[in-house]
């Protein structure tokens, strides 16, 4: 089935890119940290049972083992996990002499055994696999474990599947590989995986109201202004009255009516046309290019969540790059408001992608509803205001004339003094005035829009943290991922015309493929929408290795790699790059290709101010399969074919030790 040569199906060489996050310092990192301060021993073999829950295996021996040496109760339950999380995903073969004798303590020292305990059923199921061999039959097996409590039954299918031998192992592999097919789109995965990639959203906020800025000079000309008109009128009353000229103080108090009502009317129509014109800008394409914001920083990207969703959300019949120009404006005006409102906090961009998505679905909606640019009409000038401001204007001149005649015919200087000077006056305060009240009632219908605003998007932020709330747990998504595990280590073996039994050791090695998502849990790895995944299968005559990418949030993957390559094939296995907190894994083969999986360094999220990114790196590391990998590998490429052998005496001799100490436990 293998020739000396290798035969790489899909030519070239294979690159993969594992994404860990900060490193410090190298992989093989199996020494016992310190205890932490938080934890105290029954919370350090509790966290460790969560981590086996999520197939972080190295950090839940960690914990459960570090729980066990501060002196935490050894009952079943204990000896139960600890044999779980040492002997998990692996064959007997693949222990190293200090797992040996940590398994060999384990049953050396038994804690009492209650046949009424089910922790004490799952303790013997686990011995009997240990001591299981080719002649078992998988009838005899399977039943047995079949009976187990439902909690001991789960843990031992999917984690211990690889202690039996024989027809034993390869039907105990077929139940779970059943079992995963059906488990890995349980609990509505398809609809639910997409949403651990999103953040929790940050509440919504709209751009803070500018208070009135009312220029001093206006002040002053409204103040000055208004006394020198009453200064004017009043004078021209004084005259007028002692020259008892009535008609001509009925035409001045007309024109100061007239005056009024022009002056009302005016002023609407100025803040109509001046509140139109701040409206039509909002929508204008800046008229200089703007200087581009850093990739790396906030409003970079930003910039890049208003093109990416500005693209999606189009118009029916619509080309992206023509509403992308068309939208050049009120884009730029949306992103300027989203960027003031966050980024005087650390907030990560993506916390703020629903409100982008929110905006570009809005405007899509607004402009194919017609309603983009409804405030011109809402912004009309109504008739009653034209109304208004013509008659004023009517029975201001009318007045005006009136009080002229009057003014010059009872005193021609002085009086021609003070109509000049209530009019200059009167033209000065009017003018300020508009202003004046065109920015007060900006504040107010500039409010007014921020509570409209505000309601919509806390609406539209109440309904994605709905559709959130059944967020998956990072235990569901580890579960869901050793399901593809299984199911696609399955697939490899019918490709390959291979029994599970025949398979001596196998690694998996997970990378974030060149387009994927990242997110984590507060105390998890990173997670990825897309994998690239390489498995090696180990047996007698040689190494089998499939690279493929899995589409997690669909359960969907194709193969763009094979391998066959015997143990002589492989020239050497590296790791280096450790000092750079950048590790890559090597394997060379003896043709020349070389298989490169990069370890590097997370460059979308960086650490928080004061913490360490280390937990993070290692979690990441852990579930990337890395150590075991290279394990297995580094053996194998030292040993060669002896690696076989030697394991497999090994693990014969060590477990007739097992098997000789425990005799009694399964009488």
């Amino acid at each position: 089935m293998t020739t000396n040569s290798t035969h790489n199906v899909a030519q070239g060489n294979a690159y993969v890119g594992v994404q860990a996050g900060f490193i410090a310092g190298g992989v093989h990192n199996h020494h016992h940290a310190p205890p932490d301060p938080r934890f105290s021993p029954q919370g350090d073999f509790e966290a460790g049972v969560r981590y086996l829950d999520r197939f972080l295996l190295d950090t839940a021996r960690k914990h459960i083992e570090r729980a066990v040496a501060r002196g935490y109760p050894i009952t079943s339950r204990v000896q139960f996990y600890r044999l779980v999380a040492l002997l998990s995903g692996r064959t007997p073969r693949q222990l190293e002499a200090e797992e040996w004798r940590r398994l060999l303590a384990i049953w050396g020292d038994p804690p009492d055994l209650d046949e009424r305990d089910e922790w004490t059923l799952g303790l013997r199921a686990i011995l009997r696999l240990l001591n299981s061999d080719d002649t078992a039959t998988p009838e005899a097996a399977t039943k047995e474990l079949e009976s187990l409590p439902p909690h001991q039954q789960a843990y031992i299918f999917n984690h211990l599947d690889g202690l039996l031998e024989g027809a034993s192992r390869n039907g105990m592999w077929a139940k779970s590989v059943a079992q995963s097919q059906q488990q890995r789109t349980a609990h509505d995965r398809l609809g639910r995986a997409w949403k651990f990639f999103h953040p929790t959203p940050i509440p919504p906020r709209t751009r803070t109201v500018a208070p009135a800025a009312i220029a001093m000079s206006d002040r002053l000309k409204l103040g000055i202004g208004g006394a020198l008109f009453l200064l004017g009128t009043g004078k021209l009353t004084m005259l007028l009255a002692a020259h008892g000229d009535f008609g001509g103080l009925f035409g001045l108090y007309g024109a100061a009516a007239g005056l009024a009502a022009f002056g009302v009317g005016g002023a609407d129509r100025h803040f109509r046309h001046r509140r139109r014109r701040a409206k039509d800008s909002e929508l204008r394409p800046p008229r200089w290019q703007h200087a581009e914001a850093r990739p790396s920083g906030f409003a970079g990207k930003i910039d890049r969540l208003f093109n990416r969703y500005f693209a999606h959300y189009l118009p029916k019949g619509m080309a992206s790059a023509q509403w992308l120009a068309e939208t050049a404006g009120i884009r730029r005006y949306l992103r300027n408001e989203v960027v003031d409102a966050y980024r005087e906090e650390r907030v990560d961009a993506e916390r703020v992608a629903w409100l982008v998505r929110y905006l570009a679905s809005d405007v899509r909606n607004r402009w194919s509803r017609g309603t983009l640019t409804a405030y011109r009409q809402e912004l009309r000038v109504p008739l009653s205001s034209w109304l208004q401001q013509i008659a004023g204007a009517i029975t201001l001149t009318t007045g005006l004339v009136w009080t002229a005649s009057a003014t010059f015919s009872a005193a021609f200087l002085p009086g021609t003094l003070w109509l000049t000077l209530a009019v200059a006056a009167a033209v000065t305060l009017t003018r300020a005035a508009y202003r004046i009240v065109a920015e007060q009632r900006r504040v107010i219908a500039d409010n007014a829009h921020r509570a409209a605003e505000q309601a919509r998007r806390q609406e539209a932020y109440d309904r994605w943290v709905a559709k959130l709330a059944d967020k998956p747990s990072d235990a569901e998504m580890a579960a869901w991922l050793e399901c593809d595990r299984k199911v696609i280590t399955d697939r490899a073996l019918r490709q390959f015309r291979l029994q599970p039994n025949q398979v001596v050791a196998h690694a998996f090695l997970e990378a974030p493929a060149s387009s994927a998502r990242k997110r984590r849990a507060d105390d998890g790895p990173w997670r990825y929408t897309h994998y690239r995944l390489l498995l090696f299968l180990l047996t007698e005559d040689g190494v089998r290795q499939i690279d493929l990418e899995l589409d997690f949030r669909r359960a969907a993957q194709h193969d763009t790699q094979r391998l066959n390559y015997r143990f002589h094939a492989m020239s050497a296995v590296r790791v280096d790059g450790l000092a750079l907190r950048k590790p890559t894994f090597h394997l060379t083969l003896n043709s020349g290709e070389t298989i490169t999986v990069q370890v590097t360094g997370t460059d979308t999220e960086p650490a928080a101010p004061n913490k360490d990114p280390s937990p993070v790196t290692e979690l990441t590391i852990d579930a990337s399969g890395l150590r075991q990998t290279l394990h297995v590998l580094e053996g194998v490429a030292a040993e060669g074919k002896d690696w076989v052998r030697l394991r497999r005496e090994q693990a014969d001799d060590l477990l007739a030790e097992l098997a000789r100490r425990t005799s009694g436990l399964l009488d």
